[in-house]
């Protein structure tokens, strides 16, 4: 579930050239038809969450507020699919970069995730009198919360 769209078509990228490596596929554990997977994968419904005026759509990558279509960026609807997914609990900085960036955390800052978290949260709060949404964990990082 925390895979993203491309994150999945790699897997599937991978698995589908380690079958081919194979000098019987057929007898291969892992002999899955392209056909299947691709179908799968489509026929999969969306993960579609309604909190409030809040919907978000993990396939479209589409949230809005209201009637209202909110615009992201690829990282900040990556960091808002990752807790609004997990609605509570809480992700360290560490856990967000390495879920969202895909790479080792010790290469950026703090500072990187908060810019982004920031600006999600400015985007998320239509009206003054909107909820927030994520909310801070002081010194360990961010949680989805509505109350």
């Amino acid at each position: 579930m925390l895979l993203s769209a491309r994150q999945r078509q790699e897997l599937v990228n991978y698995l589908l050239d380690s079958q081919k490596q194979q000098n019987n596929p057929a007898d291969s554990p892992f002999a899955i038809s392209e056909t299947n997977i691709v179908q799968t994968v489509i026929d999969k419904p969306f993960t579609e969450i309604h909190m409030g005026d809040l919907y978000f759509c993990q396939e479209q990558r589409l949230v809005c507020i209201g009637e209202q279509v909110i615009k992201l960026t690829a990282k900040e609807f990556d960091i808002l699919a990752l807790l609004i997914t997990h609605p509570k609990r809480v992700f360290t900085y560490e856990l967000i970069m390495e879920l969202v960036w895909n790479e080792d955390y010790s290469l950026y800052s703090r500072k990187a995730v908060n810019n982004h978290v920031s600006n999600l949260r400015r985007k998320l709060k239509t009206t003054p009198g909107s909820p927030d949404y994520i909310k801070s964990v002081i010194g360990v990082g961010y949680k989805f919360e509505v109350l």
